[in-house]
């Protein structure tokens, strides 16, 4: 038996968080081929290679090799690149994961050649069509054959939108595996050295989104505000590439007491936000892993695809003018919302489906029907 060919696919660092549990769920499973296809989007050692090591991911089965361009380069160039995978070697399945131009261009490949189609984390939504990765999130899930959804939110916004009930699972945030399984290696992990970090007593930024830090105009009152946090309370700067070019470009620089770092590996930047007072982010993941570990969380953006994370209070919304009150803002103690089993969950979905489907020796998987899930 060929076994039931499933497409993890993944194009950007946060997506190797997510589908390396997938991955490790499973690998050493003999009913299942798992093919890890990576897009190029993040593809250097420190955003891509690294990580993959770290988090016990093969080399790509398949590196279709498309660097970041614009949008449309983007998304354009990685159908074509799929498509042309699809039509050689189509999988029984293929998994997408996030909000990311590679994942919507793989989606849309796998949805007009008829592979069924997953996406991981569907049903996030923050209501801001201004976003790209917004509409990237619409438009895959209402692709997709499967929705894996994280909480009860999402599956609310999905049937919102009129996608049927039956092509909706609820298995949690696979992010918080990644977390969970890695707890030991963040726990002994030493932090960045020389820094004279007081434990609990400094502060993690993280900016990479474009409305935040490709205009100057935008991205230096962010800077300004991290100076007037950074005279009371050291931070901790791994800088996004993309964030470093644009700063070289306009002439920015970090101010005194933000000391910069260069992206830093998945157990380093969990270590170094787990022993942090507060994380100053406007990433979507951060503020998942940071409120599960208990950590205040300031997210820059005027609105998240995490709205539990603002709910439960361990999350709060800002922008340059309210940044400083938002950091020194009391916050409650939660417990975990998440169990760090979606994973689990979600190979058995997977497996149901496989057990649907008749995979003969030698030959093309017969295609599962649309509304499977």
């Amino acid at each position: 038996m060929r076994g039931f060919v499933v497409h993890l696919v993944a194009a950007a660092r946060p997506n190797l968080m997510k589908v390396a549990p997938l991955w490790w769920a499973l690998k050493d499973q003999p009913w299942c081929r798992p093919r890890l296809v990576h897009t190029g989007q993040h593809r250097d050692a420190a955003m891509a290679g690294a990580i993959m090591a770290e988090l016990g991911l093969p080399a790509p089965h398949v590196a279709l090799g498309i660097a970041a361009g614009t949008h449309g380069e983007t998304i354009g160039r990685t159908i074509e690149a799929y498509d042309r995978l699809l039509a050689a070697d189509p999988p029984d399945l293929a998994v997408v994961v996030g909000d990311v131009h590679a994942s919507l261009a793989a989606a849309i490949a796998a949805r007009h050649r008829g592979i069924p189609l997953a996406h991981l984390e569907a049903g996030l939504r923050c209501f801001d069509r201004s976003m790209p990765e917004e509409t990237n999130r619409l438009l895959i899930d209402h692709a997709a054959d499967i929705l894996w959804t994280t909480d009860a939110v999402a599956d609310a916004n999905l049937r919102r939108e009129g996608i049927d009930p039956v092509r909706i699972e609820r298995v949690g945030d696979v992010t918080i595996d990644t977390l969970e399984m890695m707890r030991g290696a963040i726990a002994a992990h030493p932090g960045p050295a020389g820094l004279g970090l007081v434990p609990h007593r400094y502060g993690v930024v993280t900016l990479h989104r474009p409305a935040n830090v490709d205009r100057a105009d935008t991205l230096a009152p962010l800077l300004a505000a991290l100076a007037d946090i950074a005279r009371d309370l050291p931070l901790v700067f791994p800088v996004h590439p993309r964030t470093a070019r644009r700063m070289a470009e306009t002439g920015l620089a970090l101010p005194p007491g933000v000391h910069g770092l260069p992206p830093l590996g998945y157990v380093a930047f969990l270590a170094l936000v787990a022993r942090s007072a507060v994380v100053i982010t406007d990433s979507g993941g951060v503020q998942q892993e940071a409120s599960h570990l208990g950590i205040a969380c300031v997210t820059l953006r005027p609105a998240t695809e995490r709205p539990d994370t603002v709910t439960r209070g361990t999350n709060r919304l800002a922008d340059a003018a309210t940044l400083a009150a938002a950091v020194h803002a009391p916050r409650p103690a939660h417990p975990p919302h998440h169990d760090g089993q979606a994973r689990l969950r979600v190979a058995a979905a997977i497996r149901r489906l496989a057990g649907a489907v008749s995979v003969p020796a030698g030959r093309a998987a017969v295609r599962a029907p649309r509304s499977a899930s």
